[in-house]
């Protein structure tokens, strides 16, 4: 009995081996490509901001920013459309430190709202996937031309941007109609076109 338990005894110790083995390639199998579950939650958890950026809360807006060629600190422009259910504020700025020229802010109501953050949707504002690290870095983009960057916030604290520029090299991760958003925003201030003019940069209205 001894003798025989003495010639399995390998055996059993090989087969032990080989079932670590695989279970140690499954689990690093699993912690590189993740489950069918995993993915399909970690993919929720990605998506999730947009789906939820049309929801009609009060701690939610959205956000244009429109950045002028990169030249001269003293002659650099830029400015921003940000629009929630309580005001809708126009800010123009000069220079790389953002020193505000003016600022136009007004009351919005939750309906009015609505019906603009459908309407963004309709145009398409979140298509496209948010860029990152080196990608997502907008330092210098487009230096020449103008940078178009479309965000949405929840609690001041952004939850997703997308952006696009007039030159060819940058088309960035926007995948919308970029003047058309452009004038939506932009339409949520009446008597925009002046204050806009003044900056010299509103390139998208020009054409």
């Amino acid at each position: 009995m001894k003798d025989k338990i003495i010639r399995i005894a390998p055996i059993l110790l090989i087969i032990a081996i080989a079932i670590l083995a695989i279970a140690t390639l499954v689990t690093i199998g699993q912690s590189f490509f993740g489950t069918d579950e995993q993915k399909v939650e970690e993919k929720s958890k990605v998506e999730e901001p947009v789906e939820d950026w049309k929801t009609n809360e009060p701690n939610r807006s959205v956000k244009m920013t429109v950045r002028g060629p990169i030249v001269a600190n003293e002659n650099f422009r830029s400015y921003t459309v940000e629009v929630s259910q309580s005001k809708r504020v126009l800010t123009t700025y000069k220079g790389y430190l953002g020193e505000v020229i003016k600022q136009v802010s007004l009351p919005n109501s939750p309906d009015a709202y609505d019906q603009f953050i459908h309407a963004l949707d309709k145009a398409n504002m979140m298509k496209g996937q948010s860029f990152s690290g080196k990608e997502d870095d907008l330092l210098g983009v487009c230096a020449t031309g103008h940078l178009y960057d479309f965000s949405v916030l929840k609690n001041d604290t952004l939850e997703k941007h997308l952006w696009t520029s007039t030159c060819r090299g940058s088309v960035g991760s926007l995948k919308a109609n970029t003047q058309q958003l452009q004038n939506l925003f932009i339409s949520q201030i009446p008597d925009h076109q002046k204050v806009v003019k003044d900056l010299g940069i509103d390139e998208l209205s020009r054409r």
